[in-house]
């Protein structure tokens, strides 16, 4: 995966030439492209896989959510984690985020399910694997995705400070011991999935307690409402 083709915002190109010119991401090339070969639908378009990077730039972001991997139904993925292109159904998930929102913050429920305003105020929506096949919720797990975004992750801790981290589920919490608990807020809780949301998602608050954060050191809080 040749660096200097790299459509992607300057910020983050900086910090993630020395990934992609790694083997693990020349493999992943070589993985994507072979899989289109055969035929298969994957998710998002290409010109959208970097969209989280592209639309927060590295030293905008002030909150980072982590998701797994992309939707795998037609039309939904546009390369922000949970986020849905206009026009698509809100997804269980999403809806199970908008209403601990509406509770935690006394917000209205929005009517479309794209994220894209939240990223432009610096909520990086950053997927564990940023592609998928059709229909199958994990496919791309392991083929060297993570090399990427961990290292997303690891310059966010290094490079910045008093950011939030938002952890839901499992797979997202793995990411934890990149972060410095001591420099940053971490917040964790049960996936937003109809399977666990009820666990602990739902009454979390912690989209008033990063803002909260947020204000106490100094930044503006996100409007986590959706126009």
């Amino acid at each position: 995966m040749s660096e200097d083709r790299l459509k992607l915002e300057a910020s983050w190109k900086s910090r993630l030439a020395g990934v992609f010119e790694s083997a693990q991401m020349q493999e992943l090339s070589d993985f994507l492209r072979a899989e289109k070969a055969a035929g298969k639908q994957i998710y998002p378009p290409g010109s959208q896989i970097f969209a989280a990077l592209d639309t927060t730039p590295f030293d905008e972001v002030k909150v980072v959510i982590l998701g797994q991997d992309p939707y795998h139904g037609p039309g939904q993925a546009h390369g922000l984690c949970f986020s849905v292109a206009p026009g698509v159904a809100v997804p269980p998930s999403l809806l199970n985020i908008f209403k601990e929102i509406s509770r935690d913050l006394d917000l209205p429920r929005p009517t479309h399910g794209c994220l894209t305003f939240w990223a432009r105020q610096g909520v990086l929506l950053l997927n564990n694997a940023l592609t998928v096949e059709h229909g199958l919720a994990g496919s791309h797990k392991d083929k060297g995705w993570e090399i990427l975004t961990d290292a997303c992750i690891e310059a966010l801790n290094r490079e910045r400070e008093n950011l939030v981290f938002l952890l839901w589920g499992s797979h997202a919490q793995a990411k934890g011991r990149l972060i410095d608990s001591k420099r940053h807020f971490v917040l964790k809780a049960p996936h937003p999935s109809p399977l666990s949301a009820h666990r602990g998602f739902l009454g979390c608050a912690h989209f008033s307690k990063s803002n909260r954060y947020l204000e106490e050191h100094g930044r503006s809080p996100v409007d986590w409402s959706l126009p």
